[in-house]
């Protein structure tokens, strides 16, 4: 929630949060079971995380080319988790855009 232009969201039931950027999903968590989130990630990263990490997977729902589940109680190191989820931001901020940039804030901090 300390990024710029992000939101909470309750979109699919009562129990997945997801979180946005200008109105694009970047990050889901359960509020149940806290464990894990899914993060949008470049695909040929992704594979590469996949190898190196037992607690990084295919996103669960999601598309399995552009999403991780990444798992809070595995091998995954916190600072890496962090270095996750700014590149979800990251990868999913590029993407907008120019004006809804312009509308988010976003033009000066990307």
């Amino acid at each position: 929630m300390a990024k710029q232009a992000v939101s909470e969201h309750l979109p699919f039931d009562n129990d997945t949060l997801v979180y946005k950027v200008a109105g694009k999903m970047f990050c889901l968590i359960s509020i149940k079971e806290p464990d894990s989130c899914n993060l949008k990630c470049d695909p040929e990263k992704s594979i590469e995380l996949r190898l190196d990490y037992q607690g990084i997977k295919p996103g669960y729902h999601m598309d399995k080319k552009h999403w991780n589940t990444v798992s809070f109680t595995q091998d995954v190191p916190e600072p890496l988790i962090i270095d996750l989820i700014d590149q979800s931001y990251q990868l999913v901020c590029q993407k907008l855009s120019k004006k809804a940039k312009i509308e988010a804030g976003l033009l000066d901090i990307l």
